[in-house]
């Protein structure tokens, strides 16, 4: 039984992957059409003639164009399939350390994996990377985050969305766990927290942002009162984690739960 359940996983696995593969190959050709349909709108719109090139394939575009709508009218690639599902299930997070933690990086993946709901925290021992994901994925966890440090320091973070990718490279430092906090850390809610992004402006910030963002379920409280939030400026990232309180009827107190650090992203990989 258990190696039948294997080998579908795998079938699974290696479909998922060719309808992915297959996707991103339409990319150049989507995106030459979708250029195409463009001038042909413009020069309706503007009442002047199209070009020559287009005029063997109008009636082809126009009717393309007649067809859309706000959502198909614009253009779309491999990219925008990477976290097309998410919203329909909660994430679910398995993360681990690189090999021989210290305690302070253990300690520092048990504060993420309080931060994160749906997290689950495994021992790294001497499994390598690719047999991490393998049985992550076998698992049917969305991502994998693995913490790293350098003498006993964290200084990365590796998010690997499942089962295709993308896999986001940060650097981390300035890293302050919660009871380093001065004045002491807040009590942490196991609610589903508000996100705030801010500077994520640019495609590659939206991208960015997109990682960061569906590690978090969709908080089903609104009136919720934890806020996680990740502010870019100039290419870096401050993680903040904050509940708030009422103290008037417009006025509210941050106090902060941690843990707080930098991130800096130097790598963004396929797969």
């Amino acid at each position: 039984m258990p190696a039948s359940s294997d080998a579908a996983s795998l079938r699974r696995q290696t479909r998922l992957r060719r309808e992915y593969l297959y996707r991103k190959s339409l990319d150049s050709s989507e995106k030459n059409t979708y250029e195409q349909k463009r001038l042909v709108r413009e020069a309706l719109a503007a009442g002047k003639p199209l070009p020559t090139e287009l005029r063997a394939t109008y009636d082809k575009l126009k009717n393309e164009v007649d067809s859309e709508d706000n959502k198909t009218a614009a253009s779309h690639t491999h990219i925008d399939d990477e976290y097309g599902n998410v919203g329909l299930d909660d994430p679910r997070i398995c993360i681990t350390t690189s090999r021989d933690p210290s305690s302070r990086l253990k300690q520092f993946a048990k504060e993420m994996k309080v931060l994160l709901p749906n997290a689950t925290r495994i021992n790294r021992g001497h499994n390598r990377v690719d047999d991490l994901v393998t049985s992550a994925r076998s698992a049917e966890y969305t991502d994998l985050v693995v913490v790293q440090e350098t003498r006993g320091e964290p200084d990365g973070l590796v998010i690997c969305h499942l089962p295709l990718g993308p896999t986001a490279f940060f650097s981390l430092s300035s890293a302050v766990l919660r009871h380093d906090l001065q004045g002491g850390a807040a009590p942490m809610s196991e609610a589903y927290p508000h996100i705030i992004l801010n500077g994520f402006s640019t495609e590659l910030g939206k991208r960015v942002g997109n990682i960061l963002k569906c590690l978090f379920p969709v908080p089903t409280n609104p009136d919720t009162r934890r806020i996680v939030t990740f502010s870019n400026d100039n290419d870096y990232i401050s993680f903040r984690h904050h509940m708030y309180s009422k103290t008037g009827k417009e006025d509210v107190a941050l106090h902060e739960v941690g843990p707080r650090f930098e991130m800096k992203l130097y790598k963004i990989r396929l797969g």
